[in-house]
């Protein structure tokens, strides 16, 4: 199933949609979504690697506003719709310890959070819930979303092609590492804070 999802995404990477998609999952990503963006990104860069920049680019700007939409979550919807996607995801019994965290160490919580595989969205939704200063959150955002889909964007542009191939030989164990890191994300997210 994930083979042929994957060579789904493949095939409609190089499509007139592709971008809308990905600006649509990397918006939705930091605010309430569980898919990463990465999903859209690397098939994308790997069917078009001149343009891998540009998705980058895409990811960046769309993840920031969302982490927006988050933070708003956070600050005005709590009760309403932040408890019920904290709860959703498993993490509302140790939200209000990570948020005094976020409080007191914003930057490099939410720099963490927008760089590592970890969900994001509960970040944002922190920071919303204790007021951290919205500049803080948007550089921590442009950094650390914009240093992991550049970071992505530059291996793929340089090593496209043979990423493709390594996927295509590998992919089963590629699936398995990636599944591992997404729901590993939300293990240390619900156990770790």
């Amino acid at each position: 199933m994930l083979r042929r999802l994957y060579d789904w995404t493949l095939a409609k990477a190089a499509g007139p949609g592709a971008e809308r998609w990905l600006m649509g999952i990397s918006f939705a990503d930091s605010s309430f979504f569980p898919v990463p963006p990465d999903v859209m990104q690397i098939p994308m860069s790997i069917a078009r690697p001149e343009r891998s920049f540009r998705y980058a680019a895409v990811s960046t700007a769309a993840s920031v506003a969302g982490a927006l939409l988050g933070y708003l979550i956070g600050s005005v919807l709590y009760k309403t719709v932040g408890v019920p996607l904290l709860s959703l995801y498993g993490y509302e019994h140790k939200f209000v310890a990570f948020a005094a965290d976020i409080k007191a160490n914003g930057f490099l919580w939410m720099l963490a959070f927008a760089f590592l595989p970890i969900p994001y969205k509960v970040a944002t939704i922190a920071a919303g819930s204790v007021s951290l200063s919205i500049p803080v959150l948007i550089a921590a955002s442009i950094l650390g979303r914009g240093g992991r889909f550049f970071l992505v964007a530059l291996v793929l542009r340089r090593f496209g092609r043979q990423a493709q191939v390594l996927i295509d030989r590998y992919f089963n164990a590629l699936a398995l590492a990636a599944t591992a890191l997404f729901v590993g994300g939300f293990v240390v997210v619900k156990y770790a804070f």
